[in-house]
């Protein structure tokens, strides 16, 4: 028998057989199918707007009392994206926030020998930012209603702020300038109330943060402060709501 013809015989059995045996495998199906949610070429804009204010006189609360003051806080923030591919999108985002409180005079009561009195303080701040921003939408089901996000978020901001406490000669005052960056990120649910409007929830839930901030006392005394952290955990204060449109 011819030697080469004997292996190509050997060969060609072998080869059956382990093609039998990968064809007579069950191929395995997870079931995730992802349906094309925000289409390529969308534009994605929104603003949201918050603002409060609250007034106590001779308010009460746990060791503090006779607390006569006012406060309010005004944000805003717009946002533009561009889905630059079926389901993902990429942007950014500013925002401004300006907040001032007026405290008249306030007792902190620890117990019946102990007992601080503050009065007359005073503290305005401003801080803004601009955040570049990359979504993944995921689709729930076939649903064109209800959808699901991941945002990765990096944001650069500053901000000022000063405070005054006293009257007259007793007069005291701290300028203050902040400077932050922020690495995270923030998954989200949107609902579409029609073709072009949305309702959108996110929550922070990791990230990295860094803080750089200097204050000046009196203007003569300086200090200068840095912090870095890491945040593995759900932030309730980081949720936020707001009206998007989809145009």
């Amino acid at each position: 028998m011819n030697f080469n013809y004997l292996k190509y015989l050997i060969l060609t059995i072998l080869f059956g057989s382990l093609s039998l045996g990968l064809s007579g495998q069950e191929t395995f199906k997870r079931g995730l199918e992802q349906h094309s949610f925000i289409p390529k070429g969308q534009w994605i804009t929104g603003v949201s707007v918050s603002y409060t204010q609250s007034d106590q006189n001779n308010y009460q609360f746990f060791i503090i009392e006779n607390l006569n003051g006012d406060t309010y806080s005004f944000k805003v923030s717009p946002m533009l994206m561009y889905a630059f591919k079926s389901n993902m999108a990429a942007g950014g985002r500013f925002a401004y926030t300006r907040s001032l409180t007026r405290l008249r005079n306030a007792s902190v009561i620890v117990d019946n020998e102990t007992s601080y009195d503050v009065t007359n303080l005073y503290r305005l701040s401003h801080t803004y930012y601009g955040m570049a921003a990359f979504r993944n939408y995921i689709s729930l089901g076939n649903s064109k209603r209800f959808g699901l996000f991941n945002e990765l978020q990096v944001q650069v901001g500053g901000g000022e702020s000063k405070l005054l406490n006293g009257v007259n000669e007793e007069l005291t005052g701290t300028f203050t300038r902040d400077y932050s960056l922020d690495i995270g990120l923030a998954p989200g649910m949107c609902m579409f109330l029609t073709n072009y409007s949305a309702i959108e929830v996110n929550v922070g839930v990791l990230g990295f943060a860094y803080r750089k901030s200097k204050a000046v006392t009196d203007q003569i005394y300086v200090a200068h402060v840095r912090s870095q952290s890491a945040n593995f955990n759900v932030n309730l204060f980081s949720i936020t709501f707001g009206v998007v449109f989809y145009l």
